[in-house]
């Protein structure tokens, strides 16, 4: 379901697990009125200029149980998708990453005419990487030093299907 300020409760325990954080340079919320302003920004669905789309999930079972969330980031000119995942440790490795991707990428192809969907992955995540790997994706670039954060240097590799 589209992720909503309302949700941040639901979200934040999961999301302040510092765990979950170490392949990703992005840090644990600050506080419930953080996040929650977080999401109010992301109901718009869309960049301040309208070029992009962006397009956030949480993943909840049917007991309203919050695993975690999927987002997508379109450009809505080249018709390209930038896809990210975060699923909390607790729910870590049950397939909901897998499953709610499965249901994404069509669902993404026939609503936006999606051409090509793209995935950045630290070259340590070595699940995330099986992930995209099961899904068809293809390793199309390794970036050395990609990126610095939490003390150490990141390299990744940019997968595409």
């Amino acid at each position: 379901m589209p992720l909503v300020a309302e949700h941040a409760n639901d979200m934040f325990e999961g999301l302040n697990d510092a765990a979950c954080y170490r392949h990703i340079p992005q840090d644990p919320p600050t506080s419930l009125e953080a996040l929650a302003t977080r999401y109010r920004k992301l109901e718009s669905r869309r960049s301040p200029d309208g070029s992009e789309a962006w397009l956030n999930w949480g993943l909840f079972d049917v007991d309203d149980k919050a695993h975690g969330y999927t987002q997508a980031t379109i450009d809505l000119n080249s018709k390209e998708a930038w896809i990210a995942y975060f699923i909390f440790s607790a729910s870590q490795r049950q397939g909901y990453a897998q499953e709610a991707l499965r249901e994404l990428l069509p669902a993404l192809r026939e609503a936006y005419g999606i051409v090509k969907f793209r995935a950045e992955i630290d070259t340590r995540n070595v699940a995330s990487i099986r992930l995209v790997e099961s899904l068809g994706f293809s390793c199309v670039r390794h970036v050395k030093s990609a990126d610095e954060f939490k003390g150490s240097v990141s390299d990744e590799y940019h997968y595409e299907l």
